[in-house]
C-alpha cells in the first residue's frame, strides 16, 4: 500500500473507532465534523451585504444539439489526478464519506431486495446514490436541505452552520474515492479499471439553471450535459429523444433506461454509470461453458478463468463461501456464493451489510482455479423510488425547497441511474491455463456457475462503489 492509502487506512480505522450505529435505521453518529462548514467559511457566508448578488444562470441548449463523444480515458485521468493530489488533511475526510456512502448504500440495497423482481441480475452504486443526493443537497435549500443531509447520515437540522454539510467537500471526497479506486490499475499504457459518470440534465423548455449549481455538480459528474425539450406533450417521445441521446453521448449501450416519463416534469436527473474492470492474470475460456440459472435451467455463457492464490473463506454456518479477487493494488472484487442456489436471499441479507468490508475479516489465502462468468450488466433504478421504499417520497417531491438550482419552482421527475457494469479478461496477460500451477497445497476449484453476489469496494476508504446479484448472466440486468 502506498504511504497515502496507508495514512487514509489508519484514518478509516479511527472514523470506525469514532462511529457507532443507532438501533434500526435511525442516524448514524460519525464524525461529521469533518464535511462541514468551517467557522470562517460560515463567517463569510453569515456576514450581511446591502444587495446580494444574484446567481448567473444558463438556458440548456435543446436536445438536438449534440454533445462530443464522452473520452473515458480522459475521465479515468481526472479521477487519477484527484487521488494524486490526495493530502493529509483530506484522508479522515475521505474515509468519513466512505463510510457514510456504505450505510446509505446498504440500508437502500435491504429496501430495493425486499421489492424488486429483477429477472437476471441487479446492481446498485452507493456511490452513485450518495453521489446523485449530494448533487440535490448543493442545490436545496431548508427544510429540503436539512432533510436531505440527515438522509445522507449526518444530523443538521436547527442547528448552527458549523454543523451544516458543505456540498462541495462532501462531491471532492466523493471523487477522491473513486480516484482510489482506479488510480492504481494501469497497465501497458491503458486504464484496467474505468469509472466513468454523465450526467443528463434535462429540462422543460424556458427553464434555466443556476451556473453554481452546475458547475458544482464537476465532481460527481465530470461531463454534464444540460439539455431541454418537450417534457409534457408526448412524454414516450422525450424518452425516445433522451435515450438516443445519451447513447450518442457516451456510446454504451444500455438499452432505454428512461421510460414512463411524468408530463408534468420539469427537471429530469440522470446519471450514466460505466465501470469495466479487466481482470488481471484472467483469460476467456475457450466455448461456452453452462450457467445454473436454477436446478434445472441451464444457460451457455462465456466464462474467465485464473489460477493462482486467492483470498478465500467457506462459512458452514451461513452456507456461503467468499472469495476476494484484486482488481488493482487497492481495489477488490468480493465474490459471494451460496452452497445452494435456493439461499441466494438469506446470503444476500448476510453479506451487504454497512460494514461489508470489515466482514472479510475471516479470508485466508488459499490456492484456487477460480471460474467466473464474463459480466455484462445493465440496470437502472429511480432514486426517487428508493426514497420512497425509504419511507421519503416527498424528499424530492412537489414541494421541495430546490431554490440553489433554478428561480423557477421545479418538478422534480425520474432521478435515474443506469449502470452498465463490465468484467473482462485481462488483455495484457497470457491464457492462464498455459500457466503452471501454484505450488504449495493441492489447488481448490471454484466456480460460480449458478447465482452468486458480487462487491466491488476500495481498500483505503472501504468504500463500496458497487453491490449487485447475478442469476443470469445472459439477461445483464
Amino acid at each position: 500500500m502506498s504511504p497515502a492509502g496507508a495514512s487514509l487506512g489508519a484514518a478509516v480505522l479511527c472514523v470506525l473507532a469514532w462511529a457507532g450505529l443507532a438501533a434500526g435505521d435511525r442516524v448514524y453518529i460519525h464524525p461529521f465534523h469533518l464535511l462541514v462548514y468551517s467557522k470562517s467559511n460560515c463567517e463569510r457566508l453569515e456576514k450581511p451585504t446591502a444587495e446580494p448578488a444574484p446567481h448567473p444562470s444558463l438556458t440548456p441548449a435543446p436536445i438536438q444539439a449534440r454533445a462530443p463523444p464522452v473520452d473515458e480515458e480522459a475521465l479515468w485521468g481526472q479521477l487519477a489526478l484527484a487521488a494524486q493530489k490526495l493530502e493529509d488533511g483530506d484522508q479522515a475526510r475521505v474515509a468519513a464519506v466512505g463510510m457514510l456512502l456504505n450505510f446509505l448504500g446498504s440500508r437502500l440495497h435491504k429496501a430495493r431486495a425486499e421489492t424488486r423482481g429483477a429477472p437476471g441480475g441487479a446492481v446498485l452504486s452507493p456511490t452513485a446514490v450518495f453521489g446523485t443526493l449530494a448533487s440535490f443537497y448543493l442545490g436545496a435549500l431548508d427544510p429540503t436541505a436539512s432533510r436531505l443531509q440527515a438522509f445522507l447520515g449526518v444530523p443538521g437540522e436547527g442547528q448552527s452552520c458549523t454543523s451544516r454539510l458543505d456540498g462541495h467537500k462532501v462531491l471532492a471526497s466523493l471523487q477522491t474515492a473513486q480516484g482510489l479506486l482506479v488510480a492504481r490499475g494501469r497497465a501497458g499504457g491503458r486504464a484496467r479499471l474505468l469509472l466513468s459518470t454523465v450526467l443528463g440534465l434535462f429540462t422543460a423548455p424556458g427553464l434555466r439553471l443556476k451556473q453554481p449549481f452546475v458547475q458544482g455538480l464537476a465532481r460527481f459528474a465530470p461531463v454534464t450535459l444540460p439539455r431541454s425539450l418537450d417534457l409534457a406533450t408526448d412524454p414516450d417521445l422525450a424518452a425516445e429523444k433522451i435515450n438516443r441521446f445519451m447513447e450518442a453521448a457516451t456510446g454504451w449501450d444500455l438499452g432505454s433506461p428512461v421510460m414512463g416519463l411524468n408530463p408534468d416534469s420539469t427537471l429530469l436527473f440522470d446519471a450514466y454509470i460505466h465501470f469495466q474492470a479487466q481482470m488481471k492474470g484472467f483469460s476467456l475460456l475457450a466455448g461456452l461453458r453452462d450457467f445454473w440459472v436454477d436446478n434445472a435451467t441451464s444457460v451457455p455463457v462465456p466464462m474467465l478463468s485464473s489460477t493462482g492464490t486467492f483470498q478465500h473463506w467457506s462459512d458452514t454456518h451461513s452456507n456461503l463461501s467468499v472469495t476476494r479477487v484484486p482488481l488493482s493494488d487497492n481495489a477488490w472484487l468480493l465474490l459471494i456464493q451460496p452452497h445452494r442456489a435456493s439461499d441466494l436471499p438469506q446470503a444476500e441479507a448476510l453479506a451487504f451489510q454497512y460494514d461489508l468490508p470489515m466482514w472479510t475479516k475471516n479470508l485466508s489465502p488459499r490456492a484456487i482455479r477460480l471460474t467466473v462468468p464474463q459480466l455484462a450488466l445493465r440496470d437502472t433504478y429511480d432514486v426517487q423510488d428508493l426514497l420512497a421504499q425509504a419511507k421519503l417520497p416527498t424528499l424530492l417531491g412537489a414541494g421541495a425547497n430546490l431554490g440553489g438550482i433554478s428561480d423557477r419552482e421545479l418538478r422534480v421527475g425520474q432521478v435515474l441511474n443506469s449502470i452498465l457494469f463490465e468484467l473482462k479478461a485481462d488483455e495484457e496477460e497470457p491464457p492462464t491455463e498455459s500457466a503452471p500451477q501454484p505450488a504449495g497445497p493441492e489447488t481448490l476449484e471454484v466456480t460460480l456457475n449458478s447465482p452468486f453476489l458480487f462487491a466491488i469496494y476500495e481498500q483505503d476508504s472501504t468504500a463500496v462503489h458497487f453491490m449487485g446479484r447475478v442469476t443470469n448472466p445472459l439477461r445483464g440486468v
